[in-house]
This record gives C-alpha cells, structure tokens and sequence, in this order.
C-alpha cells in the first residue's frame, strides 16, 4: 500500500514537472522589457540583462544606434553555453562578419578560438573599434503586456560579439560593454522579434532622473505609465531615413548605417522660423548631413551655423532675461531669475523640429531644452559640434527624456509623442511590480 501511495505521489510529482516545463517553453510573450537608469557621472543610459550559463548579470550602456550587442569577454567570461560562430554559419552571414579568425595565438576561451568568425566591436562613446569574434550564448529578459512585467523568458542562441577590455573606456563604472538597438539583424529588437514571433518595433523612454528608471519595450504597444496612461494612445509618425554611409570605425564596403535618422525640414522658435542653411539638413552621397537621435550623446550636437541661428534666435526671444557666463558644454546660459517654472519645465519659447510637413513637428519644451547648471543658472541644452561635421545634427539624450519614442521597423517610421509631462506622467512611471 506504502509503495503505492509512494509511485502515485512520485507520478503526481512527474507530470507537474513536466507541465511546467512545457508551460515555460510554450509561453510566448508579446513584448519584452529592459529597466534603464541613467548614470550621473557619464549621463549614459545603462540596463542590466542575464547572459551565460548559469546566468551573470551583465551590465551595459545603452546605444540607440549601435549594430549588435558587445561584450567583454576577456574578464571571466565563463559559460557553458556559449558557442563561435564558424567560418562561413548562418550567424556569422547574420552578424555581417568582416574577417576569419582561422589561426589565434590566445588561450582558448569565448573570443579567442580559432575557424571563429569576427567583427570589431565599436565603442561609440570613445569612437574606439578593435577586432572581436561573434559568438551565441543564452540570454534571458523579462516579458511584458505593456503594462508590468512577466514570466522571464530566454534566446538560447543569442548572437553577439565578444570584445576587449581595452575598448571600455569612457564608458560607466561597472559596464561591460554595448547594447546595440540599431536597424541590423542582430540588433536586439530584430533578434527578439524573430525569437518570438512578435512585431519588429520598440520604444525608449528614458527617465531624467538618476533614481528612478525608465524602460526600453520590444515589440507592441500599449505602453502603460502610471496613472494608467496609455502613451502609445497619441503619438505622431515620421519617417525614419536610411543614411547610406555608416559612421562606424570598421565596416564593409558600402554598409549604411544602422542609426536611426529623420527628415528634419526647418527649426521653429516660438512658432518663427530660425534661418539656416536647408541644405545641412539633408543627407548627401558621402553621408554627411541629415538628424539623427542618439543616446550616447548626452545634449543634442548642432553643425556650427545651425547652433548659432538657433542661440540667436532664442536670445532675442528672452529679451527680458540676463545672460551670464557659460558652463561647459553649453555655450548659452542664462540667469534663472527672470524665468518662470511650468508644468513642462522653464517657460521658455518652444523650440520645433518641422518634419515632412508644418503640422508635423517634433516641439521641444522648457524640460528638454534647458540644464539647470546651478541655483540661478539654466543653459541651452545644445551643444556647438563644430564645422563640417558628419551628422548635421544629433538629437541627445537630454531631449529625448520623458518622450515616448516608438521605432517602428518594419514600416521605417517613429512614433513620438513629445513630453509626457503635458500628460501628467514621467518615463519614470512604467510599473515594474509584477501583476497578479
């Protein structure tokens, strides 16, 4: 009887396990989710996501345009689900491979093996590249309905290029290496698109705080902040621009890149056109040219004339206001004392991005636009990158907090919705307690 009781509880036992093993494995996930927190010394944009087996939590800056996720591979790298990519695999075609690694004089081990084919990993931060291998190993991420968090849910065969150390300079303390969201196949939204059968699109909102986090979200809308606020409900659409001359260190022969670039036509303030010379807006055969949106620029970079124009035009646009010295890296500043607060940061004039039409418009307000440097001192956000420089103009990170950005692949477009302040909500508002 004991033996009997004994092989029914056993049996019972069995079939549970194995219903949650297949549970686990059937569960397919609409959209996933990666926690962003900014740090405050670099204002890089940082996540943590689990690599390897067993499972490491990795840390990671958070590049917008960048072709795949890299790593350091150098430091106590252990896994034993890592595998290289072989001469001539499918991944090493999926990943762009430059070169065959068929001969390493190295110790063997994730990034030194030889018949490995490789890349050069790129350090966007520091503009550093060096020769990697491309790899798979296991990657896990959190789920999401748009809403909270999910069951975590896992790429076995996750492709990604493993690095040196020596390329992690400049970035923040403790980060292993980039993640790249890019318009590549091995970036992550395409990776996790095809891993799990959803839409090839995600969104950014990043917090501008340093305590709390905003989120990166793969895959479909909505996207619920607190109070229950769908920000996905009212975004305006442009579209996105191939610019067919990458900006990486390495790369083949006529590779475009993989950032993201918009079609900005004209720069309002305060509803008024600023004069600037059209054709830096646009993108030429060289690459030169053109907006792109970058999150490893901390303030949005203007070409020398276009960051002139717009400085002058809001000088004459804050007559009643005293300018003061500048504050590295800004190169117009201003006494707070004159300036009003607002519900979307300092009341200063609205600055428009006009894109395929004058309805269609990118408006930047006072919490975007401005740094508060010190008590009685804000600064243009913008920042002089030069003459002759190869992207007209960068769209920072400063201007991108607390605005839903949703890029949609497959139809080449984004999806912004300007500041969620307007909406009484913050990118630090996404709920990460689990749902029932």
């Amino acid at each position: 009887m004991a033996s009997t009781v004994h092989c029914i509880l056993l049996c019972t036992l069995l079939f549970v396990e194995a219903a949650s093993s297949v549970a686990k494995t059937t569960f397919r996930p609409n959209g996933l989710l990666l926690p962003v927190t900014k740090d405050s010394s670099t204002r890089q944009y940082l996540t943590h996501i689990n690599q390897r087996t067993p499972f490491v939590p990795v840390r990671f800056t958070i590049d917008l345009g960048g072709k795949f996720l890299w790593v350091d591979c150098n430091q106590s790298y252990v896994s034993s689900s890592y595998r290289p990519a072989r001469c001539k695999s499918a991944q090493c075609s999926l990943a762009g491979a430059l070169y065959c690694d068929d001969f390493v004089s190295c110790n063997r081990g994730p990034g030194c093996i030889n018949n490995t084919c490789g890349h050069f990993p790129f350090n966007t931060v520091t503009r550093e590249a060096m020769n990697g291998q491309i790899g798979t190993d296991v990657l896990s991420i959190q789920s999401t309905n748009g809403k909270n968090p999910g069951p975590v849910v896992s790429v076995s065969k996750f492709v990604f290029a493993c690095a040196s150390q020596i390329i992690l300079g400049g970035l923040a303390s403790g980060v292993k290496g980039m993640v790249g969201l890019g318009r590549s196949k091995v970036a992550l939204p395409s990776q996790f698109a095809s891993s799990f059968k959803f839409d090839r699109k995600f969104a950014i909102c990043l917090s501008a705080s340093t305590s709390s986090s905003g989120v990166v979200l793969f895959g479909d809308g909505p996207f619920v902040f607190l109070p229950r606020i769908d920000a996905s409900s009212s975004l305006t659409y442009t579209t996105l621009i191939i610019n067919p001359v990458t900006d990486e260190a390495v790369a083949a022969k006529g590779e475009p890149s993989f950032e993201y670039f918009i079609g900005v036509k004209s720069i309002k303030i305060n509803e008024k056109a600023v004069s600037i010379n059209s054709s830096l807006l646009s993108i030429n055969s060289k690459g030169y040219g053109g907006t792109k949106i970058s999150t490893v620029s901390p303030y949005t970079v203007m070409e020398t004339s276009i960051y002139n124009a717009v400085v002058k035009a809001l000088i004459n646009n804050l007559s009643n206001v005293a300018r003061v010295a500048s504050v590295a890296p800004f190169g117009a500043c201003f006494s707070s004392k004159n300036i009003g607060s607002t519900r979307v940061g300092p009341a200063v004039p609205q600055i428009d991005l006009v894109l395929q039409s004058k309805s269609v418009y990118w408006r930047i307000f006072g919490a975007n636009s401005m740094v508060q440097v010190s008590k009685d001192v804000l600064c243009l956000g913008f920042v002089d990158g030069g003459i002759n420089p190869k992207t007209s103009i960068v769209i920072g990170g400063h201007q991108i907090e607390d605005n839903l950005l949703q890029f949609d692949l497959a139809r080449s477009r984004l999806g912004f919705s300007s500041t969620l302040l307007f909406r009484q909500t913050t990118c630090a508002n996404f709920n990460f307690t689990t749902s029932a």
